[in-house]
């Protein structure tokens, strides 16, 4: 099998070094990819919001793709999957009808209230007036959301009012505003074909830029996997009250949604809540969950993409545990420097593999071959261990590796449920 994965962040690095491990997988593609991804894939120029462009590229004598990957969001909501499959190729990815569920705030609040999914009280605002009248209404902590795609970085948890007011103008069109949800935070995928869903393992992620949840919001500051605190029946609760729910929802109204459906939820005093709907893998929470799984994962996203997935064998894990650190450009998210050198890679790759490595995300490499930010999330660094505990010490060794100037990262990624898991609580 051919595959060529679309996009260039370290969720792609993530998903291409899987599917070069899987040895169903003759060659894997990735365009554009970075400075990283090229270790593991062919790389390829293309213009990823253009959906003629991919479809040319993957029927193309040099990539002759059985399945395309679709990793960003920005794509799937242009419509690139469908152009893919207009040529008759396999993709892993939903239309921009089903994407939409992750391009509007408000349509997956309207999709959750006819699917009867949990999810927190919430207005959707058009002018000042009323994004004035529901912070009202709601009180702090104010929780702002700005309606289409923000790269992660659209939603701003606030006691200040003034921020949240200027929030909620500066998004310029609808936003949605909510109900703060109390508890810890989860992150759940699953794999669907727009029938069957099969859950992945679920994830924590760290959206604030500094310890102990200071800071502004990020895309993503870091992850772990598993969550030894989960309840272990947390799974099939999420997968049964919502993820099923939602595709048969968006089944029913002629729009299924094959690919990934991503579930950001909140564990609240008052029982489970969706904070919000991905239309694909997250980042940095793909890190350290596809750093265990066992299953290969080519096969299992093409039962997705061609319907099969009801028949495809249980999903295999490891008994161990992941973490990710992601690795930022001195001044993220605000205003990221780019055009630093990045030094220590291959002392990571010598001294710590294959039990730690870094996955690139924003890099290039200039014209002699040097690695170079270029971008806020510089890396992502992953590790896995027999537990939380040691996969932390092994991702932070790794980290202490690598020289990026200016650059920053969390030091307590997984730190709280790895002093919970060995101390038996």
């Amino acid at each position: 099998m051919r595959i060529l994965v679309i996009g260039g962040g370290a969720r792609e690095h993530a998903i291409c070094r899987s599917l070069s491990l899987d040895p169903e997988v003759d060659a894997v593609h990735c365009a554009p990819g970075n400075a990283g991804i090229g270790e593991v894939a062919t790389q390829h120029a293309v213009d990823v919001l253009d959906g003629e462009a991919v479809a040319a590229l993957a029927a193309s004598e040099q990539v002759a793709a059985d399945l395309v990957v679709v990793g960003p969001e920005a794509p799937l909501v242009a419509g690139v999957a469908d152009a893919v499959r207009a040529h008759g190729i396999p993709v892993f990815g939903p239309s921009a009808q089903a994407a939409v569920l992750e391009g509007s705030k408000a349509f997956a609040k309207e999709v959750m209230a006819h699917a009867g999914v949990p999810t927190a009280r919430s207005y959707v605002c058009t002018t000042p007036e009323e994004a004035d009248s529901a912070l009202a209404a709601f009180g702090p902590p104010y929780v702002v959301k700005d309606d289409g795609l923000a790269a992660g970085k659209g939603v701003v948890v606030t006691e200040d009012l003034a921020q949240a007011r200027a929030h909620a103008r500066a998004c310029g069109g609808a936003v949605v505003i909510e109900e703060f949800l109390d508890g810890p935070e989860v992150s759940l995928f699953a794999v669907t074909d727009g029938q069957t869903v099969v859950p992945l393992q679920p994830a924590q992620d760290f959206k604030r830029a500094l310890d102990a949840d200071e800071g502004p919001n990020t895309g993503g500051m870091g992850a772990y996997s598993p969550l030894p605190w989960a309840d272990p029946k947390l799974v099939d609760e999420i997968t049964t009250s919502v993820l099923e729910p939602t595709v048969r929802e968006l089944h029913r109204r002629g729009t299924p949604f094959s690919g990934l459906l991503y579930a950001g939820l909140a564990l609240t005093s008052r029982g489970l809540r969706v904070i919000e709907f991905n239309a694909r893998f997250g980042d940095p929470e793909t890190q350290a969950v596809l750093a265990r799984l066992r299953t290969p994962l080519g096969g299992l996203l093409y039962a997705a993409a061609t319907g099969t997935l009801a028949d495809f064998p249980a999903l295999r894990w490891s008994d161990g545990a992941a973490v990710t650190v992601v690795v930022a450009a001195q001044g993220y998210p605000a205003a990221p420097r780019k055009g630093d050198v990045i030094e220590g890679l291959a002392e990571v790759a010598r001294e710590d593999g294959p039990e730690a490595y870094v996955l690139h995300a924003g890099t290039q490499a200039d014209a002699e071959g040097t690695v170079r930010s270029a971008g806020g999330r510089v890396l992502s660094v992953t590790a896995t261990g027999a537990d939380l505990s040691e996969a932390r010490a092994r991702a932070y060794t790794a980290v202490g590796r690598v020289r990026l100037e200016g650059s920053h990262h969390r030091s307590d990624i997984a730190e709280r449920a790895a002093e919970r898991a060995a101390a038996g609580d």
